[in-house]
């Protein structure tokens, strides 16, 4: 890796941790960066997996004034986070590398999806609400479980656009603010990255200067994705994710 590569890569790890902690998707960011440098994609994923972890843990950190009051959900929802994570990472170590080639365009074009759709779910469920003249279970019920137990598998797999997964299921089923459901990301997000990369250390190749690379930059971007979060444009954000992930997909297809 040249100098200017690891600078590359270094600041997509900060820009990574900056766009997790706001609104999620900064795998869009880091992964084609390392594809970009020779990394295998295999490679690439795991790398990336524990490389964003001390980017997760910072965003947390940050939110941690929106996490007052919400103990007993995080407790559930981490323990739904932690199954699903640990078994995405289990099929991504058990599926062929040409598997997990032709997987990955198709999992970013959902992500898309969901990125762009994701305000319009938001006010169908509030509008559904107040229908029926209801307000959302404070954990969710099965509903939420279940989907966070898929995402979270999703994000042991591969991770991009987790987060937006995520803030559309809570919207959905919870009745909270956008900002106390991503406090709640967040803190699921760290979870499934770091038990992802905890299993991935035991049974997978990294690329050791990446993890560093990305983790320097990433926990940097995590505090400065707190800081600023509340005063970007979530359209502008949503924009930025659009066009990163529809480049990842184009690369990896042209791979």
């Amino acid at each position: 890796m040249t100098i200017w590569e690891a600078i590359a890569v270094c600041a997509a790890g900060l820009g990574a941790g900056a766009i997790n902690t706001v609104v999620g998707s900064g795998t869009l960011l880091t992964f084609p960066v390392l594809l970009a440098v020779g990394l295998p994609p295999v490679t690439a994923n795991v790398s990336n997996a524990l490389g964003l972890v001390p980017g997760s843990v910072s965003g947390a950190i940050g939110y941690r004034r929106e996490l007052r009051g919400q103990r007993r959900r995080v407790l559930l929802l981490s323990g739904v986070a932690l199954v699903g994570g640990l078994a995405g990472a289990v099929l991504l170590v058990a599926l062929p590398s040409s598997a997990f080639d032709m997987i990955v365009p198709v999992l970013i074009g959902i992500a898309l999806v969901l990125v762009i759709v994701q305000p319009w779910l938001a006010r169908v469920a509030g509008r559904r609400r107040e229908k029926h003249g209801r307000t959302a279970r404070p954990d969710g019920g099965v509903p939420l479980s279940a989907g966070l137990l898929a995402a979270s598998a999703y994000g042991g797999y591969f991770g991009a656009a987790q987060g937006i997964i995520y803030l559309a299921l809570m919207g959905l089923f919870l009745d909270e603010t956008l900002q106390r459901i991503n406090a709640v990301k967040n803190v699921l997000g760290a979870l499934v990255n770091a038990t992802a990369a905890v299993f991935f250390l035991f049974v997978a190749d990294f690329d050791w200067l990446a993890v560093v690379l990305i983790a320097a930059g990433s926990a940097v971007g995590g505090q400065f994705g707190a800081f600023v979060g509340r005063r970007l444009s979530p359209t502008a954000l949503r924009a930025i994710v659009v066009a990163v992930g529809a480049a990842a997909i184009v690369h990896q297809l042209l791979r």
